[in-house]
């Protein structure tokens, strides 16, 4: 009986450790993942309703990934935004931008495109921008969904990429509100 015991004691310490280097493990890789690809961001304000809500918890990555129109981005500009905010990419570099606002509509390279996602038809004229614009390369316009209740690209212009934090893919929290945005 003797003889067992130590080898039993052996085998626990073995399996613990084995235990606290998965955990470690496990750890690190989480660590690094919310560091370098995958962030929470939480929604201030009201400009990207309906699709999103103020207070909503967001899943947000840059990996492997190349701003597109229709695609929902968190960006940052120290210079007209103290914190940062969640907008819809409307048009990417080498596209031209015109808002008709008697119509309520956004031409991209001459031709209206459709927003089943916008909250209602756009109609104060915002000053800042003059249109037609022709978004520079390496540049993107964005548009909040809720277009009456915005400062976006129709206030600041276009947006360096540089400046987009990631593209949002979960609404993560509350979760009467989850879903899969991508």
């Amino acid at each position: 009986m003797d003889a067992a015991t130590p080898q039993t004691a052996g085998s626990l310490s073995a399996t613990v450790y084995e235990w606290l280097q998965s955990i470690v493990v496990a750890w690190v890789v989480c660590l690094l993942v919310f560091v370098f690809g995958v962030r929470q961001i939480g929604v201030d304000g009201r400009s990207m309703v309906p699709t999103l809500h103020h207070e909503d918890r967001i899943i947000v990555s840059n990996v492997l990934f190349e701003p597109s129109p229709g695609d929902i981005v968190v960006l940052t500009n120290k210079e007209f935004m103290t914190k940062p905010i969640v907008k819809r990419v409307i048009a990417v570099g080498g596209d031209t931008v015109d808002i008709d606002y008697d119509a309520g509509f956004v031409i991209i390279n001459g031709t209206p495109i459709e927003e089943p996602y916008i909250n209602e038809r756009m109609s104060p004229r915002l000053s800042g921008v003059e249109f037609p614009l022709t978004v520079p390369e390496d540049y993107i316009f964005v548009m909040g969904d809720n277009r009456n209740n915005s400062s976006d690209g129709r206030v600041f212009g276009p947006v360096d990429k540089r400046e987009v934090l990631g593209k949002v893919y979960v609404v993560a929290w509350p979760f009467a509100n989850w879903k899969v945005v991508a």
